[in-house]
């Protein structure tokens, strides 16, 4: 059974989303690859209470690591791609290339960035720390600005 609520963020609305109780997508609003609202369930703030907590305390500078239930849906590799996203420090970014190397193929950098683009639980599952080789910004679903500002906030040069 899947709930879903909408809280404010610096970012603009999120809406959360859990399925039998664990949170699975956490939406930005004119996110790339974002679900039809129908398939985010019935509207109900009671599971998200922790979320919208951690979440608080991540956006008033007071959180680095999130420590939720997470229900990661995907194919084996993206949740192993996910899985390398939750392990890059905060404030610190990796490349699409050094994620590959991590798991085991230094030539999947374009497969890693395809699972990357599909991370139904952004910010908690911090895609917006991978960048290009070059060190440039690339794609990112919730749009070029907000991962800036994501990441200038995680480096401390933009407090909420």
């Amino acid at each position: 059974m899947k709930q879903h609520t909408v809280i404010d963020s610096p970012y603009g609305a999120l809406t959360l989303v859990a399925e039998d109780g664990a949170l699975c997508g956490l939406y930005m609003t004119d996110q790339r690859h974002r679900p039809p609202e129908d398939s985010f369930g019935t509207p109900d703030d009671g599971p998200f209470a922790e979320a919208e907590e951690q979440l608080t305390a991540y956006f008033a500078g007071e959180l680095k690591d999130f420590t939720l239930d997470l229900r990661l849906n995907g194919t084996p590799f993206q949740r192993a791609v996910w899985d390398q996203l939750r392990r890059i420090p905060y404030g610190e970014t990796r490349t699409y290339g050094q994620l590959a190397a991590a798991l085991g193929n230094a030539t999947a950098s374009r497969a890693v960035g395809l699972a990357n683009g599909r991370n139904p639980i952004g910010i908690i599952v911090p895609c917006h720390r991978v960048i290009g080789a070059s060190g440039g910004l690339t794609g990112y679903g919730g749009g070029l600005e907000r991962k800036q500002r994501l990441l200038d906030f995680e480096r401390g040069a933009a407090l909420f």
